[in-house]
Order: C-alpha cells, then sequence, then structure tokens
C-alpha cells in the first residue's frame, strides 16, 4: 500500500532531523537546516511537530533509532558459542554503535535537563526498549546453556548498558583521563565484573535425582495468558499471528523460525509439517545441520487455531504478493531476524504477566510447547525427535508435565467428593 504524502513528508523531516543531530547535535541543528534537506517549507515542520523539541521527541519514537541499535547489536550474539567472548562482542558493538553519533550523545546528555517531560520519558522507553533485546538473549543463553551469573538477564543487561553508555559519555566528554588504558582494558574489566565463572554450569545436588538447576526450572505458561498472547498477535495482523501460532504450535527456537523458508511448510489435507535444520549450540539428539520434522499443532491448550485448510500460517503466506523465500518477513518486506522476532515478542507482551508477575519471555514458548505435548501422551522418545533434544533435556518437561497431571488428578477428586 502507498504511504500518504503526509506520512512521506512526516517521515522525511524525521529522517532528515535524525541525521543532523547525529552529524552536529541537537543544540547546533536548526529547523531551517532540517527543513532544507527534508525539502519542505519550515511552516511544515512546525505545523507537524511545534518546535524542535517536538521533532526531537519523534525522532526517538519514530525513527527505531533504539531498534536499529538493539537489533544489530544482538544478531551477531548467535555467532558465537562463548557467552564471554558474546557479551564482549556486543559491548564492543555498542562502543562502534555510540561512536556513530557522538554529536547526538552529547547534546542528548547535555540537554536532556532542558527537554520536556515527554521528551525525558520517551528517552527513557527508547532506552529500555533496546535493553530488553539483550536481556532476551542473555536469557536465553544463560537458560540453554546453564549458566550461572551472579544477576538475572534484566538487571545483568540493564546494568552492562549503563556502563557501556557511561564509558562513552566519558570518552566523548573528556581527554587524558587514566581511568583505563584503553577501550580493550575496559571491555576485559566489565566482562571480568559482570561473568566471574560465567561457563560453569549450576551444580546439580547429587542427594536429589529431581533437583534442577535454577536456570532449568520449567515454567511454561498458562492456558488463559497464552490465548491472550495469540489473540494480541492476531490483532497486530497477520504476519504476528503466524510468527506467535508457530511459537506455540511447533516449539521453534527463534533461529530456526527465521531460517525457515515457504518451502519447509509442508502441507496436505491431513497435516501441516515444518522441516526444521537443527541450529549449532543447541546440543540435543540431532547434530548440527540435521533436518527434522515438526508438526504444527491447530490445537493449543485446548483452543483450536484453525484447519489444516486455513490457519494463522496459512492465511499469512496467502496474504503475500513478493517473490521473498523466507517463510517470515518484516515490515520492510525482507526476512524477518532473530532481533526483531524478539523486538515483535517483546511488543505483544506489554501489560501482560506470568503468575509470579513478571513479563512473559520468548524461550517460554517452547517449554509450554514441550509440557502440552507431554500432557497429550507423547513418548519422550517421540518429543525428542521432534524437538531436537535429548530424553536427558526434556526430563524437567517430563516432570513438570508429571506435576500438572497430578494437580489435575487432585482436583477432580475433590469435585467428584463435593
Amino acid at each position: 500500500m502507498m504511504s500518504s504524502p503526509r506520512t512521506s513528508t512526516r517521515q522525511r523531516i524525521i529522517h532528515a532531523a535524525l541525521e543532523l543531530f547525529a552529524a552536529q547535535g541537537v543544540t547546533e541543528t536548526t529547523t531551517r537546516q532540517i527543513a532544507e534537506l527534508a525539502q519542505v517549507n519550515e511552516v511544515t515542520l512546525f505545523r507537524q511537530f511545534g518546535n524542535k523539541h517536538g521533532l526531537l521527541l519523534a525522532v526517538i519514537e519514530d525513527s527505531a533509532l533504539f531498534t536499529y541499535l538493539g537489533e544489530s547489536l544482538v544478531e551477531p550474539l548467535h555467532q558465537t558459542s562463548s557467552f564471554d567472548q558474546a557479551l564482549k562482542d556486543y559491548a564492543s558493538g555498542r562502543l562502534q554503535a555510540l561512536e556513530r553519533v557522538p554529536e547526538f550523545v552529547r547534546s542528548v546528555v547535555g540537554e536532556a535537563g532542558q527537554y520536556p517531560l515527554e521528551t525525558r520519558q520517551a528517552l527513557g522507553r527508547g532506552l529500555t526498549q533496546a535493553n530488553c533485546y539483550v536481556a532476551q538473549y542473555l536469557a536465553s543463553v544463560i537458560q540453554e546453556r546453564r549458566l550461572h551469573t551472579p544477576l538475572p538477564a534484566e538487571k545483568l543487561a540493564s546494568l552492562l548498558n549503563c556502563l557501556l553508555l557511561g564509558y562513552a559519555v566519558i570518552e566523548f566528554t573528556s581527554e587524558f583521563h587514566e581511568l583505563w588504558k584503553d577501550r580493550a582494558d575496559f571491555l576485559e574489566s566489565l566482562v571480568t565484573l559482570f561473568l566471574p565463572g560465567s561457563e560453569a554450569p549450576l551444580p546439580i545436588d547429587p542427594a536429589s535425582s529431581t533437583s534442577l538447576p535454577v536456570m532449568e526450572q520449567v515454567a511454561d505458561l498458562p492456558a488463559n495468558l497464552v490465548h491472550s498472547i495469540l489473540q494480541r498477535a492476531k490483532k497486530q495482523g497477520l504476519r504476528d499471528y503466524a510468527m506467535v501460532y508457530i511459537l506455540f504450535g511447533a516449539g521453534l527456537f527463534p533461529e530456526e523460525i527465521v531460517a525457515l523458508e515457504r518451502s519447509h511448510f509442508l502441507s496436505d489435507v491431513h497435516q501441516h509439517l515444518l522441516q526444521v535444520t537443527q541450529r549449532s549450540g543447541r546440543g540435543g539428539s540431532l547434530a548440527q545441520g540435521a533436518v527434522r520434522q515438526v508438526p504444527l499443532n491447530h490445537w493449543i491448550l485446548g483452543k483450536r487455531y484453525g484447519s489444516h485448510t486455513r490457519n494463522p500460517l496459512s492465511q499469512w503466506l496467502k496474504s503475500r504478493r513478493d517473490s521473498q523465500s523466507a517463510l517470515l518477513l518484516n515490515d520492510a518486506g525482507q526476512p524477518l531476524s532473530v532481533a526483531e522476532l524478539h523486538s515483535r515478542w517483546q511488543i505483544l507482551m506489554v501489560g501482560l504477566l506470568t503468575p509470579i508477575g513478571q513479563p512473559p519471555v520468548l524461550g517460554q514458548a517452547r517449554q509450554t510447547w514441550c509440557v502440552e505435548m507431554l500432557m497429550r501422551g507423547i513418548s519422550l522418545e517421540d518429543l525428542s525427535i521432534i524437538s531436537g533434544w535429548n530424553s536427558a533435556q526434556l526430563q524437567p518437561y517430563a516432570r513438570r508435565a508429571r506435576e500438572k497431571a497430578a494437580i489435575e488428578r487432585a482436583v477432580q477428586l475433590d469435585q467428584k467428593a463435593q
């Protein structure tokens, strides 16, 4: 669909403002310069944004600056198997990104006290959004690799990003300090501070065969919350609905989902299958590069989502008019990235809480799928084949399924006694 002239003009002004703010700072940039670069009348700029602070607010909220930072810096983290190295690479990448817009950073830091409340709130939301990408990634890595970290993923990401921003501010505003030798020295100290012994898995209590490392505890989501997530995704559009449908209907990892192509969706009148390539760093029963087929469930936690002929994924594919081979696309019509998938999930989770009062994390979709499959009666051996995990990795899920079944039976007995 073509953008309206109003939308096109607005975006030109925002892009021009971001370019100038990054090159020469907010203070030194005038509305006349922005209007000239955007090829619009200065009156048009004032009509749409009010003043330069209003335009800065729009830049923060609409330009996807923080989204870009999060997406571009988290994506490379999936390419390394070392948690320490992944964090070092992330920190280095974030500092390089900040160094590309030093004047913008100086202006935002130096003038923040002069900004209206709504602009400061937008800055806070932007920083939180960028932080979510990192927290989601850290949480998934900590869980999947059974790592011991001194802080939960959210606090780890927040403190890490605060230190990185502080480093950038010091570097951009002072000279000849002796706080660290160079960037490499700073990064080494940073990783050492945050992750002492992070590569060591949490110990299992030998006195109990059922005890689990903290990060191995299964936290599947309740049915009403899952249905709320799916309903929200449906309202967001066919792409998000299909994405969440795959998460809860097939239990795939984010990296597996974004690697899917249209040809990997195997459909006939009796079944829907996804052909999945085993990703690196997953361990499990299959070697990297091995191919497995995963049924795409139409029934999810007691509710049916479509049929073999009409379901969220088939409707999404029918709606497309592009030639891209990727199964899922972003808003620009390009293959969806892992970071973008995390971002879409984060948007859908706003205001939703698990029974323990925490926002649902992406990894809980796979946990929920595993537990549901076992509750339905699938054997550990069969689940190992379609999940790519070995029996040892599935033991916590088998225990959780038995726990839920026991609770259900106890409730039924109590109801019979009434």
